[in-house]
């Protein structure tokens, strides 16, 4: 029979003593052992089985049940052992997507949060979060342009989680009484047509409609188009609507595509001008990009880092555009993509601390918290009444890597995707990089059959059922990549963009696949092993039929 001392050896000591400690240091060191023993750094999972057939997580449901009897340690770890069997792994070949590589400082500082496990709301309960999120807040928006002591934010769930706040903000800049009464049935949010759809999911949380979302038109560098902007601001206007919210993508998920921010923010404020409305809310979902604002004052003429040419001017393409991050009402840092901490460590930031008060509660509504005359870091504006202190891991990466390993890490990155652009289209006239002009960490391809490419494409010279004919043999490409990911792990989208076709009025999404550095170990050395890789899935699809061509 267990008896509750049997049951306080599952917790960490209480005095600290040197034998718990040990325990609970073995425990973690047998872990971490068991998964060095299944990595390798030719394939882009730990090693093991990870199919899952149609009835997998049916058969799980089934036999799933909670053990009468505590189960012993050793037991434990072997189970732990074999769920990362087969697990995607963040090797030199793992390129897909924004999934990051917690860093060593970024998993400490996780570990700090847990084994503290306070209660981020509130600093009487979670003082090292309350500490550490004020520092980041500061750090952060030095880094942005916004002025520290002005500014404010709290860490969150996600780019969608400060997509959404945003919105709140917005609404209830627009009418102060949507808190009490609801959201005025005229209200519209606008981006671009690359824009993330976690804009979708907040207009429909906030009881705005999916329908108000408006979509912008893209430029060639898939950034938003501004004059399409002020067109439909105008049209929205016209027919009795307010223009409230304005999402600019800084750095899109499948192309790295960078709003101008100073643009749109120029062509908003002249349209509501025009028609004596206040100014839109602008959100710069600076997510995924704008990590890549530590270079914004980063000296290129003198270059400490010994950054090769075509890598300096690409980052400084990049650069040109995050400078304008300051002009955003709010934004955020996505430090689980390329800030290299583990999920899920987001950082929401806004301009002017005093919009918060917006949407906080009085304190009369949380009595729980906050008013007790101890502790004066409460935070009821926030959606979560729980929340995990993860400013700690992004305190712990950014004291550890520093602006200049940022820097380094970003760089290479950049560097890395150039060499593999040149590669594959010197390799492979037949495919084509559809976000030549965006220089970042993501490269997106398409394979063509000889009579066509993506200018073509994207002039609109393709038939509806050649670009529908080319997305099957993307499609044939797809999964050939996913059958082999184990050993080199590419993404992939159904809707990288929308282009228009010379005999139909419909615009047709296009399938591409994409390369995404996000692994610290991948390097311009390991460029042809992923061309060799491409080559053979090109070969597997090559002889397919998919088209009956008619040439431009």
């Amino acid at each position: 029979m267990k008896t509750i001392e049997d049951v306080q050896k599952l917790f960490p000591s209480e005095d600290g003593n040197a034998g718990d400690r040990h325990a609970f240091v073995q425990m973690l060191a047998a872990l971490v052992e068991n998964m060095d023993s299944l990595k390798s750094p030719d394939q882009a999972t730990l090693k093991g089985d990870n199919s899952r057939p149609g009835n997998f997580y049916r058969n799980l449901t089934g036999t799933s049940v909670v053990p009468q009897k505590p189960g012993s340690v050793n037991d434990l770890i072997g189970s732990l052992t074999k769920l990362m069997e087969g697990h995607p792994y963040h090797s030199r070949y793992f390129l897909t997507n924004v999934l990051p590589m917690a860093s060593i400082p970024g998993i400490i500082g996780q570990f700090t949060a847990s084994l503290l496990n306070g209660n981020n709301l509130w600093d009487v309960y979670g003082p090292a979060g309350a500490e550490a999120e004020t520092k980041v807040i500061a750090m952060m928006s030095r880094i942005a342009g916004y002025d520290p002591l002005s500014s404010w934010g709290y860490t969150t769930w996600g780019g969608q989680g400060a997509v959404f706040t945003g919105l709140r903000l917005a609404i209830a800049k627009h009418s102060p009484k949507a808190i009490e009464e609801g959201v005025p049935g005229n209200l519209y949010v606008f981006s671009s047509e690359q824009a993330h759809y976690s804009l979708l999911k907040s207009a429909e949380a906030t009881g705005i409609g999916r329908n108000r979302v408006i979509k912008i038109k893209t430029k060639h560098d898939h950034s938003m188009d501004e004059a399409d902007l002020e067109t439909k601001m105008e049209e929205v206007i016209a027919n009795g609507g307010i223009p409230v919210y304005i999402v600019a993508t800084t750095g899109t998920t499948d192309n790295f595509g960078i709003d101008n921010i100073e643009t749109i923010k120029s062509a908003a404020d002249k349209v509501m001008q025009r028609f004596s409305l206040p100014s839109p809310h602008i959100h710069a979902d600076s997510a995924l990009g704008g990590f890549y604002a530590f270079f914004n004052d980063y000296d290129f003429s003198e270059n400490p880092l010994n950054v090769e040419n075509d890598t300096a001017d690409g980052l400084q393409q990049i650069a040109s555009r995050m400078k304008h991050l300051h002009l955003a009402d709010s934004l955020c840092f996505d430090f689980q993509k390329l800030g290299q901490t583990p999920y899920v460590t987001s950082l929401f930031l806004v301009k002017n601390k005093q919009d918060l008060s917006l949407i906080d509660l009085d304190a009369a509504e949380s009595p729980y918290v906050g008013d007790r005359g101890y502790g004066d870091y409460h935070t009821s504006y926030t959606l979560e009444c729980s929340r995990m202190a993860s400013s700690i891991s992004i305190l712990a990466a950014l004291e550890l890597f520093g602006k200049e390993g940022y820097q380094v890490l970003l760089a290479n990155y950049v560097k890395v995707n150039l060499r593999f652009r040149k590669a594959l289209t010197d390799s492979f006239p037949a495919i084509s990089v559809t976000n030549p002009n965006n220089p970042g960490p993501v490269t997106a391809f398409r394979l063509y059959s000889p009579e066509h490419n993506w200018e073509k494409e994207l002039a609109g010279c393709m038939t509806k059922e050649e670009i529908t004919a080319t997305n099957l043999r993307n499609e044939a490409l797809f999964e050939y990549f996913g059958l082999h990911r184990s050993h080199i792990f590419l993404g992939d989208t159904k809707k990288f963009d929308l282009v228009p076709c010379r005999d139909s009025v419909d615009l047709i999404p296009v399938y591409v696949t994409k390369l995404f550095t996000i692994s610290p170990y991948t390097k311009t050395e390991h460029i042809p092993a992923i061309i060799d890789f491409i080559a053979q899935a090109a070969e597997a699809t090559i002889n397919k039929k998919f088209e009956v061509t008619v040439p431009c």
